[in-house]
C-alpha cells in the first residue's frame, strides 16, 4: 500500500502477510479523498477509522494533515502495526484494539468523520448496525459524515441517514449524514 498525498506522499508501506486485512485500493483511496478534500480541511478533522486494518486510511488521513484520528480494530496485529507504524512516522493515531459494535456503543467523543470498512462478507444488517449506532449515540459532529466501504453486493441505500454512494472498481462508499 502507498500513501497517495500530504507529508508522505508516494511513501509505501508493507504489512505483514499474516494481517486478515482487504486493503482499500490505492485507486478508490484516491478518488474518496479526492471528494473529501473538497468537503474538509483535514488539519480539523477529527477521524474515526472503524475496522482499520493496516491503517491505510489513517495513514493517508494523518499525511493530509489531520491532527486526531482514532483506529479501532479487534485483531491485536493490526493495532501493533498500526502502532509501530504512527510512532515511526510520527503521525498522530491512536490505535484501539477493541469490537467496533462495542466501541461504538462506549464512546463519549464525537468526529467530524467515522469511516468504517468492515469485512465485504457482512450481512446488510451488519452494515446498517455500524450506521444505527453512529446516529443512536449521536457520535457525529454537526455537518459530520459517516462513510461505509462495502462490495456492490450491498446496498445500504434505504437506511434514513443515507445520502449517496460512489462507486470505484469493485468497492463502494456509501455516505451517511445527520439530517
Amino acid at each position: 500500500m502507498r500513501i497517495i498525498s500530504g507529508k508522505y506522499k508516494g511513501k509505501r508501506l508493507t504489512a505483514p502477510k499474516k494481517l486478515p486485512v482487504r486493503p482499500t485500493t490505492d485507486m478508490a483511496k484516491e478518488a474518496l479523498f479526492n471528494i473529501l478534500n473538497n468537503r474538509f480541511y483535514f488539519d480539523e478533522l477529527k477521524v474515526l477509522d472503524l475496522f482499520s486494518g493496516t491503517g491505510n486510511i489513517s495513514y493517508e488521513f494523518a499525511s493530509r494533515g489531520a491532527k486526531n484520528i482514532t483506529a479501532v480494530d479487534g485483531f491485536p496485529g493490526c493495532v501493533r502495526y498500526i502502532s509501530k507504524t504512527a510512532q515511526e512516522l510520527e503521525l498522530s493515531i491512536s490505535p484501539v484494539k477493541s469490537d467496533v459494535f462495542k466501541f461504538l456503543e462506549a464512546t463519549p467523543e464525537k468526529f467530524d468523520l467515522i469511516f468504517a470498512d468492515p469485512p465485504y462478507d457482512f450481512s446488510t444488517e451488519q452494515f446498517l448496525k455500524i450506521a444505527d449506532l453512529v446516529f443512536e449515540k449521536q457520535l457525529l459532529l454537526d455537518d459530520g459524515v459517516l462513510i461505509i466501504e462495502h462490495s456492490d453486493q450491498t446496498n445500504l441505500s434505504e437506511h434514513h441517514q443515507f445520502s449517496e454512494q460512489r462507486k470505484y472498481g469493485g468497492s463502494i462508499f456509501s455516505f451517511f449524514e445527520i439530517e
